[in-house]
């Protein structure tokens, strides 16, 4: 029950014992304090007990909540017909007999009640009058059409939050998989197939020239010991390693020392906000990757350029090249571009792809500049 319910409940609640109260009241100031008086307030005072019952047991009721609203709708049924001034206790209890029942049990109660409240304002007055028919049965009528349609309408609104949480969780669920497929695409998956050339290059060089060999190996044992960090930090959910040692350009300046690529910086360095600096690093990893593993790119050249209003970074190569105008150059091998591009597009820049078959390829990703 939500805090606007709870308030709700509790103003019908204290709307019937002041009705009750003034009814009572009423009733004492006409008939005075005889016998017959004090047999009526005993049957008020019991339906304002059994009442109260209701409402501190309210939660341990749960399903038998219609047998307390019966109890309650007898008591003062017996009450009201032989005491008319209780009749307006009436009106709260059509609101608890809306909010418990389903509609049409709801509505026959509500009949019961408006025709009871009915005989007893007929019974005091001394003539009839068509008032004091139409006028309950008109509150009653109106009361009960606009208290189901608004009930409707918050079961709809409840109904459509819950969806909209359930959607929103999934949506939640699927954007954690897609940054964590990337995240390990960029990561764990380009450093294991790095590894895998290494130890291949090795395999080849070592009958004819050890040196080399070995030289392969200690490149792939360095290439895991940064697994091993990435992959710590990635159940820490920390900044990748290289950041955190450094800045950006000391982060690609590493990554160009394990990939025996070239790295330069354009212009002043200036701070950018983590979430830029890591998405550019991801992409130089994973553009790198690409170029060794897919276009056999003899040189690897990367360009951190820092502009007025952007941050550009350049990885080149003088691989084999393929068609820019297919989404990814390895359909059904992961993330490739579309995951470089998803992660640029997630930081608000924009990345660029120029190649062609045998003319080596630039991928050029470009973010605004932003206060880290």
């Amino acid at each position: 029950m939500t805090g606007v319910e709870r308030r709700i409940q509790w103003a019908m609640h204290a709307g019937f014992f002041l009705l009750l109260a003034a009814s009572a009241s009423r009733f004492v100031v006409r008939h005075g304090l005889d016998g017959g008086t004090a047999v009526r307030l005993a049957l008020a005072g019991a339906l304002a007990v059994l009442y109260a019952a209701g409402m501190v047991w309210w939660d341990a009721l749960g399903r038998r909540r219609p047998v307390w609203l019966a109890a309650v709708t007898a008591c003062w049924l017996a009450l009201a017909l032989s005491a008319p001034s209780f009749g307006w206790c009436a009106i709260p209890l059509f609101f608890v007999a809306l909010r418990l029942l389903p509609p049409r049990a709801a509505l026959a109660l509500v009949a019961v009640l408006t025709a009871a409240f009915v005989a007893g304002q007929v019974r005091l007055s001394d003539r009839f009058d068509p008032s004091l028919v139409l006028v309950p049965v008109a509150a009653a009528g109106t009361t009960a059409t606009i208290f189901l349609a608004l009930q409707r309408i918050v079961d709809d609104l409840v109904r459509t939050r819950d969806e909209l949480a359930a959607a929103q969780r999934a949506a939640g669920v699927l954007a954690e998989r897609q940054r964590l497929s990337r995240e390990i695409h960029d990561t764990l998956a380009q450093g294991l197939t790095s590894m895998g050339m290494l130890l291949q290059a090795a395999d080849r060089e070592w009958d004819h020239d050890p040196g080399t060999a070995r030289a392969h190996v200690r490149r792939a044992a360095d290439t895991a010991t940064a697994n091993l960090a990435e992959a710590r930090r990635f159940v820490r959910a920390l900044a990748p390693p290289d950041l955190a040692a450094g800045s950006l350009p000391d982060a690609l300046r590493a990554l160009a020392d394990r990939e025996n690529a070239a790295f330069r910086v354009d212009g002043v360095e200036y701070p950018l906000a983590p979430a830029a600096q890591e998405t550019l690093l991801r992409v130089a990893q994973s553009a790198v990757a690409n170029a060794r593993e897919h276009a056999a790119a003899p040189h690897v050249v990367i360009t951190l350029s820092y502009l007025d209003d952007a941050v550009s970074l350049d990885v080149a190569d003088d691989g084999v090249g393929f068609d820019p105008a297919r989404a990814d150059p390895r359909p059904g091998r992961g993330y490739g571009l579309r995951g470089m591009r998803e992660r640029v597009a997630g930081a608000g820049g924009d990345l660029a792809v120029e190649s062609a078959p045998g003319e080596g390829t630039v991928v050029a990703a470009t973010i605004p500049r932003s206060l880290p």
